[in-house]
């Protein structure tokens, strides 16, 4: 990132709200008044890189906190089962499952969920209060060293509010049985600010056995200064039950034994809590900036789940728990030298960041939520340090360079009825960022890169089969981004990125399945048009190309690998009212390696209404699945056995998108 000497003060106030650390001061935020994005020329190591401001979340229309993701191009998150769950995510070629390459921050916690019970990398956001969100700052691929475990695809980070510019108290009701109450301020309290916010939520969905999703949500943070010289301390909780209706077998619904939303295990579902303290303290002066935060959180989870019916066990049926609880703890430091007065400015920061899991999960066979059996229990260790150091070098006005290195070091440990076993490992990781221009109000860009993402400690450890703890990537990509044509902002990337090895541990079956190694190659393409102060366009594209290395002739295709994602938005406020209108294309991917079998593609459109009531009332009709679509949020392909199935059928397995639903929301702001 530039700093004051190299901006104008326009420039400058663009970027205060835009910088990598906590959000203190939504008044200074809305610099942007009429909501504008930000340019990122001068600012932005690569043309997939961006920060989305909080009125620009604010217009936009979420069925599910986990959207609010979308709001960086080309990202789609979705849910194959209840609300409670993690979201599933798809990102430049890659079906990310519930997150595994796909780094996610709130706050500077990370919401990955390493040797998680169900999925590697697990990421469940639906602690996320939306109307907290200050900032989103994403990037795509493995080309910034600050970035670690999950960050191959991409990685996201949520910056909550440290002071709302008004307090709010909110009530929505909806159709399937949905209702939502807010309450949020952030009054003086002694020298600085202390933010509260208390949600409550349920939802059935269109589903014949109601989801009956209960959430209780709550934030309390105190802070003092600002975003870039301050400190806060903030605790957050969450707690929520729901039922699942899973993936169901599409010959049952072709034949008229099941409806679109029907279950046929009607006790899956879930409970999950999470608890969490942390804290930031910031210092910035001409020559130095230093941040240091810090956190502890509580996650627990109880997953029951039944995919193949009565595959395993004609019985009592296949419904398996998975347990999860842990305590992760950890701290994160950096501090820049700003070099400056000899023609040639740098930056050299170096950074510090230190986490630690101590999980206790496992996997048991269960009828209607009860225990029949015992598959595994684990208890695991995972502690991970980063070293890493950036240097950014402004050579010239029409060039720039960011070189970095990441080293990084694992440990893991794992306690089972087998006994016990301890593993480590390490990986070293190279960045270089150009920038060359800007030249008619256009930059270009080349990047180069390694990542990686850990894999599941049980897996590492695995007696028969091990996995190696850390999987490289490797990442190329060649970019433009332009603001030539007036009020209109473009970015277009091609890519490509390597995965020695696609190898996770299925928490589903218990074990581990060795993947062989990849590549993913794409272009994106995003536009942002504001021709007048009242309306914003947004059209953004992108397709890739999922192939496995080493694969016979055929059998090269990378099961679920969307193959090509679009979004076309239309934003507008004018005088009391506003509104938005967002069409989201999720394109075909094959189901089996062989590419014998495809999910189509489909599309849903969203929508919202609002208008200004006196005495600072808002009225908003939110509207989902407009065209009420008969779309698949999620599909897969493997072998099940229903109750009149005489042997196990190759089948897909597909979750339905919602089907079209209308909210209402009264905002009273004072």
């Amino acid at each position: 990132m530039q700093h004051a000497h190299f901006l104008t003060p326009l420039a400058l106030s663009l970027m205060l709200c835009h910088l990598p650390a906590r959000a203190d001061d939504l008044v200074l935020q809305r610099v942007l008044i009429d909501g504008a994005r930000a340019s990122q020329l001068g600012i932005a190591d690569s043309a997939n890189a961006g920060s989305v401001n909080q009125k620009q979340l604010e217009m936009r229309t979420v069925y599910r906190p986990g959207e609010l993701l979308e709001a960086a191009p080309g990202l789609v998150a979705t849910q194959h089962s209840g609300e409670g769950k993690a979201n599933q995510f798809f990102l430049r070629g890659f079906n990310l499952d519930h997150g595994t390459d796909l780094r996610t921050t709130v706050d500077d916690m990370p919401v990955n969920q390493r040797s998680h019970a169900h999925g590697q990398g697990w990421t469940d956001l639906n602690f996320l209060i939306p109307e907290l969100a200050a900032r989103l700052d994403y990037r795509k691929g493995p080309y910034s060293a600050r970035d670690g475990d999950f960050a191959s695809a991409g990685a996201a980070a949520i910056t909550y509010a440290n002071r709302l510019a008004q307090s709010a108290a909110s009530a929505s009701i909806g159709q399937n049985g949905f209702a939502r109450a807010l309450l949020a301020g952030s009054p003086e309290a002694g020298a600085g600010n202390l933010l509260y916010a208390l949600e409550v939520l349920h939802n059935d969905g269109p589903f014949t056995r109601p989801d009956d999703y209960r959430k209780v949500n709550a934030v309390l943070r105190y802070s003092q200064g600002y975003a870039n010289n301050g400190f806060s301390i903030g605790a957050m909780a969450y707690r929520a039950s729901w039922n699942a209706t899973d993936q169901i077998p599409r010959r049952a619904v072709d034949d008229g034994t099941l409806g679109r939303f029907d279950a046929i295990d009607d006790s899956d579902g879930g409970q999950a809590r999470r608890y969490s303290v942390s804290g930031v303290w910031r210092r910035t002066g001409a020559d130095q900036a230093s941040k240091v935060s810090a956190y502890v959180i509580r996650n627990q989870l109880e997953l029951y789940s039944n995919f193949t019916y009565f595959l395993n066990d004609p019985l009592n049926g296949d419904q398996f728990s998975q347990p999860d609880r842990r305590v992760t703890s950890g701290v994160d430091a950096t501090h820049t030298w700003h070099g400056h007065g000899t023609g040639i400015n740098t930056d050299l920061t170096v950074g510090l960041q230190l986490q630690n899991d101590n999980i206790f999960n496992g996997l048991y066979n269960t009828r209607r939520r009860e225990r029949l059996s015992t598959t595994r229990e684990d208890h695991v260790a995972e502690t991970s340090l980063g070293l890493f150091a950036e240097h950014q070098v402004r050579w010239s006005e029409k060039l720039r360079s960011v070189a970095g290195l990441r080293a990084d070091t694992y440990r893991f440990a794992v306690r089972n009825e087998g006994g016990a076993a301890r593993a480590r490992d390490r990986q070293l990781g190279p960045s270089l960022n150009l920038i060359f221009g800007p030249w008619a109000q256009t930059e270009w860009y080349l990047n180069a890169g390694n990542g990686f993402h850990s894999n599941d400690a049980r897996g590492t450890l695995d007696r028969l089969a091990p996995a190696p703890g850390l999987a490289r990537t490797r990442g190329l990509e060649a970019g433009v981004r332009s603001e030539l044509l007036p009020k209109l902002q473009s970015a277009l990337s091609l890519y490509r990125l390597d995965i020695d090895s696609e190898l996770v541990f299925v928490g589903d079956a218990g074990n581990t399945e060795a993947g062989p190694a990849s590549r993913r190659t794409g272009i994106e393409l995003s536009n942002y048009y504001k021709p007048f102060k009242w309306l914003s366009l947004d059209l953004d594209l992108a397709f890739a190309k999922a192939r496995t290395r080493g694969a016979a002739a055929g059998e090269e295709r990378i099961a679920g690998a969307v193959e090509g994602v679009g979004q076309f938005a239309l934003t507008l406020e004018r005088g009391r009212w506003s509104g938005a209108l967002r069409l989201r294309y999720v394109g075909a991917r094959p189901l089996i390696e062989d590419n014998s079998v495809r999910a189509p593609g489909g599309s849903t459109m969203n929508g919202r209404i609002g208008y200004r009531l006196a005495g600072g009332l808002l009225l908003e009709i939110e509207g989902f699945n407009l065209a009420n679509r008969r779309a698949s949020a999620i599909a897969y392909f493997y072998a099940s056995r229903l109750p009149g199935d005489s042997e196990a059928r190759q089948d897909v397995h597909f979750h339905p998108t919602e089907s079209r639903s209308l909210r209402l929301t009264l905002v009273k702001k004072w």
